[in-house]
């Protein structure tokens, strides 16, 4: 299977983990032995202030909510779009970060979008792929629009986007109008 880095995996209505219920998930890195990736739609009660004050020991005026990247425990991580922050390119204009010193620099004084996230999501070789073939996951393009957008929406506008794409490779239609009344 080729590697599903840059894209997101859309949890079908029907996956039972409350973990992903509803959840839209980044893939940061995917290859034979395994993949991560963080939850982009799950906002923490906790702003990027008052973990700051935590975790380096000093104030940050930054009151950008953190995100829950999914249900394993790690180090806070970015996802952004500075190039020169990067540790890992995951698209096209979408880059994560883990580096101490690169959060800093994005978290205090970048202008560009940006995403904390604490926790990840993992999964070992071939787990994904296993849970692709029973239908738990489906799959889009990451895009700028869609990471940074609207994290109360994003499920909701893609299951239906890749919904209406599999119905309509599955009846052979084309094209069909997005209001279908004027048909």
């Amino acid at each position: 299977m080729p590697s599903l880095r840059g894209k997101l995996l859309i949890a079908s209505p029907h996956l039972l983990d409350p973990n992903f219920a509803h959840a839209v998930v980044l893939m940061v890195q995917h290859d034979e032995d395994g993949a991560l990736g963080v939850v982009l739609n799950r906002r923490s009660e906790n702003t990027l202030a008052e973990v700051w004050l935590e975790v380096l020991d000093r104030p940050c005026e930054n009151e950008a909510p953190i995100f829950v990247g999914g249900p394993c425990p790690g180090p806070l991580m970015a996802i952004h779009q500075a190039p020169e922050c990067a540790d890992l390119d995951i698209a096209p204009g979408l880059f994560f970060a883990t580096q101490k010193e690169h959060l800093e620099t994005l978290v205090e004084g970048c202008q560009a979008p940006l995403r904390v996230f604490s926790g990840y999501s993992g999964w070992a070789g071939g787990q994904v792929e296993s849970e692709l073939e029973t239908g738990s996951w489906l799959v889009a393009d990451a895009t700028e629009e869609l990471v940074f957008g609207d994290e109360d929406e994003i499920w909701k506008l893609l299951a239906r986007r890749v919904g209406e794409n599999i119905l309509l490779g599955a009846l052979k239609i084309k094209h069909a109008p997005e209001d279908p009344s004027l048909n």
